[in-house]
């Protein structure tokens, strides 16, 4: 049989697959997961500045300890109500960077520290 009908019709798929594996020249490195946190206290009394610097300790320190995280930021608002978003500099940050794709997990201590509105 001449070479060209092996290619034409049913007699091209008995051939044998040919499969050719070329290796990366550098083989991609697995990425840490990218964490972040975020702390809010309503007010500025004591017992409230007090939980916000034990928050900002508390996450620095988790992230930093684990071996496969990668500590992307502390965002943080003190003294602010969480019935408003617009208020909050550093929330607004931490959506933004979400967004912009710098961010895979965010560690908060409740929900209700995000938005009071939230339901899970």
């Amino acid at each position: 049989m001449t070479e060209r009908k092996k290619t034409d019709g049913s007699l091209a798929l008995n051939a044998a697959p040919r499969l050719i594996t070329i290796p990366a020249a550098e083989q991609p490195k697995a990425r840490k997961l990218r964490v972040a946190a975020y702390c809010r206290v309503s007010s500025d009394s004591r017992d409230q500045l007090n939980s916000f610097a034990a928050q900002n300790a508390h996450y620095t320190a988790l992230i930093n300890e684990n071996p496969d995280w990668e500590l992307v930021d502390i965002y943080a608002d003190r003294g602010i109500s969480g019935t408003s978003a617009d208020k909050r500099d550093d929330f607004q940050r931490l959506l933004a960077d979400c967004k912009r794709g710098l961010i895979d997990e965010v560690l908060v201590k409740s929900v209700s520290r995000l938005d009071r509105k939230s339901v899970v």
